[in-house]
């Protein structure tokens, strides 16, 4: 974001926890995103950042041993349905709501 309406907000919350600000990559954002909805965590993909910033400072080795950490996942995958559409594996299929229809695709 480039200009975050709560940034004076963040430094100060940053500077008590003696944490960090950090930039992610977009594609490091959606691969996160896939994995998290993968274990069946289907969040928005901005809140993906959480775990995507973790992995790049545990690839880093700015992690230490046996560290705590909580990341914090917000809305639903549906706030952006296209993502989830087009990063899934195998690919979603959108399907009518008629309960006949529905059972027959989930071979009831």
């Amino acid at each position: 974001i480039g200009n975050p309406e709560n940034w004076d907000k963040a430094v100060r919350a940053r500077d008590e926890a003696n944490g960090s600000i950090e930039a992610i990559e977009d594609a490091e954002i959606l691969e996160a995103y896939s994995r998290l909805a993968g274990w069946g965590l289907f969040c928005e993909p901005a809140s993906a950042v959480s775990v995507a910033g973790l992995k790049d400072r545990a690839e880093r080795g700015l992690l230490a041993a046996g560290s705590r950490v909580v990341c914090v996942l917000t809305g639903s995958g549906l706030k952006d349905p296209e993502v989830a559409l087009g990063r899934s594996e195998p690919p979603l299929r959108i399907h009518s709501a008629d309960p006949e229809e529905l059972r027959q695709a989930l071979s009831l």
